[in-house]
């Protein structure tokens, strides 16, 4: 069953449905559903689909022209062409009232070996095809050859396609549509174990339990996701060691340059290097204190892939005991415990994406256009006197038209927010107060409030829970 992607859907259709020739470049990260959104797009089309794969120039331009042929004229299914021109001539050749639509899937495999291939099309789009009822559809997963090789302006291609698209990760709620009969809380975990990959998504087993599920793709040694982050580094990188290591420091929550070299023992340039990478292929993300994202000594880097964050918190020590068959066992006894708790990060990022959401509809009564985390000092007295302690403000929603902004503190726990969060929230709400009118403080909780929080006679005070964040109506 294909889920989702109704925005990707629709603008594909407008553009297949445009007379003449069009072209559109699909990339993201693997197992995003890249594929399956083509596959699903063009059901019911006249497609030519290819996917490259690593074999070679040669290789690679044998098994297109077979699969055009396939598909254009079946008859000649045995005839090989003598080069990639011929087959593009044979593609203009047979091109009539109907539209075509011709798919590359995994272009970098191919081009990485030919490069004369992104000329060659080229080329082709701008003298044999461009009166031609047409589409093509590029698509590859190397994120920085996409964005560098394709859609740059240094690319042969730069300026012939009429649109692209970079296929994101599904949100929390998406990704609540893959198993609609778990509760809230379980849909907000399933969300947590996979970061919104489709294909992680596409693995769960929604006839069964969420603790089966998590056991099973994750702490047994046949299971989808036991060593998929080590594949994907693998594959992505050939400094693993490195990386991992970095992505290790990351996971644990050393979340600056200085540290994590001081960590592992590298040097700064060597850990820069190894970030920026991790960057480029999105399983890492900078992160800027929001009332001060000029100050570059305000940055942390933080795991964007909330799978790759559940695998760096428990698989690396529990490796030798699902090794020896009791995974169960430790998902019982060490990881189920503590799930809430690993899910507190990820229930901030689906808190922050629900402010801009509402926000973006004025429902806090602003226009919220930017919404991240606040962290820094705050100044506590005691009976000892005066002393700075570091303090963090989970969402912070900001508008810039008329300097407002919204705060909010999140807790994923089964204990009901009392008066301590609120009375925290408020206290550190000074820190922002002087830069920005507070007009909103939002209070998410997945076990509740106290009936003193509940009682709190404050216009300006919102209690969300789960129930909230899973509607689609405004907040009042």
């Amino acid at each position: 069953m294909f889920i989702g992607r109704e925005k990707e859907l629709a603008s594909l259709s407008e553009l297949y449905h445009r007379a003449g020739f069009g072209m559109t470049v699909i990339y993201g990260r693997r197992r995003i559903g890249k594929s399956t959104l083509i596959s699903e797009f063009i059901k019911g089309k006249k497609a030519i689909f290819y996917t490259a794969t690593k074999v070679g120039k040669e290789r690679n331009m044998e098994l297109f022209s077979k699969r055009v042929t396939a598909v254009l004229d079946p008859a000649l299914a045995d005839v090989s062409f003598p080069s990639l021109e011929s087959t593009f001539d044979f593609i203009s050749r047979k091109s009539g009232s109907e539209k075509l639509i011709l798919v590359i899937d995994e272009l970098p495999y191919w081009a990485e070996k030919d490069e004369s291939l992104l000329s060659v099309i080229q080329k082709y789009i701008d003298t044999e095809w461009v009166d031609k009822n047409l589409m093509i559809i590029l698509c590859g997963s190397a994120l920085s050859f996409m964005e560098n090789k394709v859609l740059s302006e240094k690319s042969p291609l730069f300026g012939r396609r009429d649109s692209q698209i970079k296929l994101e990760a599904f949100n929390y709620k998406e990704s609540a549509l893959f198993v609609p009969d778990y509760s809230l809380e379980e849909k907000a975990i399933c969300y947590g174990i996979t970061g919104g990959v489709a294909k992680y998504l596409s693995m769960i087993n929604p006839e069964k339990s969420l603790d089966e599920n998590i056991k099973n793709l994750y702490f047994h040694t046949d299971g989808y996701l036991y060593d998929e982050a080590r594949n994907l580094i693998a594959q992505e990188f050939t400094d693993v060691t490195l990386v991992n290591n970095v992505m290790e420091q990351v996971a644990s929550g050393v979340n600056t340059v200085n540290n994590i070299a001081q960590k592992i023992g590298e040097s700064l340039p060597t850990v820069l290097y190894s970030l920026d990478k991790l960057i480029r292929i999105d399983l890492v993300q900078k992160k800027k204190c929001i009332t001060e994202e000029k100050n570059r000594k305000k940055v942390q880097y933080v795991l964007k892939d909330h799978m790759f964050k559940f695998w760096y918190a428990f698989i690396p020590n529990a490796t030798s005991v699902i090794e020896m068959g009791q995974g169960d066992l430790y998902y019982d006894k060490i990881v189920r415990p503590n799930l809430h708790a690993y899910m507190s990060s990820v229930f901030e990022d689906m808190c922050r994406y629900y402010t801009l959401e509402q926000g973006i509809q004025g429902a806090f009564g602003n226009f919220i256009t930017n919404v991240g985390t606040w962290w820094g000092t705050e100044t506590m007295e005691s009976s000892s006197g005066k002393h700075q302690q570091s303090a963090d403000i989970d969402v912070v929603g900001i508008s810039d038209i008329d300097k407002t902004v919204v705060l909010g503190e999140c807790k994923f726990k089964n204990d009901k927010t009392d008066k301590s969060v609120y009375d925290l929230l408020l206290r550190r709400s000074a820190s922002i107060s002087a830069k920005y009118h507070i007009i909103k403080y939002l209070f998410f909780s997945l076990g509740g409030y106290t009936k003193w929080v509940q009682s709190v006679n404050n216009n300006a005070v919102v209690l969300l829970t789960l129930d909230d964040l899973y509607q689609p109506q405004r907040v009042k």
